[in-house]
């Protein structure tokens, strides 16, 4: 194989371990005589030498929303570019036994090198006291703070703060949330910085309706949203897709988006851009916590090592159709 490349024994090793102190070219080259010569990584024998499995496992309680898939999606794409595999476990209604035993497997017969967690409820505060496994964990769970573990997360306030601010100064005072479940830590950040945000404008306290995140529930809010009495001028979802089964309910009633109401929704999702009204929302690269993840579990696993950006992912306001300025004093 060395000779094939034209590199030495100690390149070719690093390569196939996944190492980053290699020159580009020189990688490619080693990666292509591997191809033309069919060589396979005998993964039992380099985590013997190397006491590493080149695995990431991943626990997560949900791949049904935008949010998980996204990060999903940047985990495996960021271990990858560190060559480590990575290895799933969805728990579908996850409890504290599920979450302990989930990880007792990924780290004893998966035999991973560290944890992506990504439990959205309260079973985080409960769990962790008698977590006890034996390497790197990170917490992708919105909203969540342990000082046990790291957390790899995206900043909602920024762009929920820009969104409200966009309402008020549009002359919108009665602005309802359409939140997401009450267990969930996203959910339960994203109504307190509208709350936040609606008392420091001095205005007062708003209805919070809850959502499971689907567009069904969504479309539920929206039915509440149009038979109030006062109504709201403007509400501001959890998600995107709560926003756009809101829109749907408000269209079905007659009760025009965004001359009647404004919504604003959150993540961004492709369908949003292409819905009609065009969704105003807040963006947050949801990829890039995950990739985040994958670092701040590199970075534990090798300290020196450059990894590049870690912490809190920003997120930023999308003003499009859905939101305008009120045209008649909000009475």
């Amino acid at each position: 194989m060395a000779t094939v490349a034209g590199v030495s024994a100690q390149t070719v090793s690093r390569v196939s371990n996944g190492r980053e102190n290699v020159d580009p070219l020189t990688r490619e080259r080693v990666r292509e005589a591997m191809a033309t010569l069919g060589y396979r990584a005998n993964s039992a024998a380099r985590s013997l030498a190397t006491g590493s499995f080149r695995s990431i496992g991943v626990i997560a309680s949900t791949l049904t929303t935008f949010g998980a898939q996204q990060v999903l999606d940047g985990v495996a794409d960021e271990a990858r570019r560190w060559g480590y595999d990575v290895v799933l476990m969805p728990l579908k209604a996850p409890s504290p036994e599920e979450v302990s035993g989930a990880a007792d497997v990924m780290s004893g017969r998966h035999n991973v090198d560290a944890l992506v967690v990504g439990v959205e409820s309260g079973v985080l505060e409960s769990l962790f006291g008698g977590f006890h496994v034996d390497v790197p964990i990170v917490v992708t769970d919105g909203g969540a703070r342990h000082p046990r573990f790291p957390t790899a997360d995206s900043d909602p306030e920024p762009g929920l703060r820009a969104a409200l601010t966009h309402l008020i100064s549009g002359g919108h005072t009665r602005i309802w949330h359409a939140g997401g479940p009450p267990d969930s830590n996203s959910a339960i950040h994203r109504r307190q910085i509208w709350e936040r945000v609606l008392r420091e404008h001095g205005l007062p306290a708003q209805t919070c309706l809850a959502t499971d995140w689907s567009s069904e529930s969504g479309h539920a809010a929206g039915l509440v949203v149009g038979a109030a009495t006062p109504r709201p001028t403007a509400v501001v979802c959890a998600n995107d897709q709560t926003a756009l089964g809101l829109i749907r309910a408000l269209t079905d009633l007659g009760v025009r988006v965004p001359d009647d109401v404004s919504v604003v929704g959150f993540d961004d999702v492709e369908a949003g851009r292409f819905s009609v009204p065009r969704l105003s929302t807040v963006r947050h690269d949801v990829q890039e916590v995950g990739r985040r993840a994958v670092r701040t579990l590199i970075k534990e696993l090798s300290p020196a090592t450059e990894v590049g950006p870690l912490g809190l992912v920003p997120s930023v306001f999308v003003d499009r159709e859905s939101t305008a300025p009120l045209t008649a004093p909000n009475p």
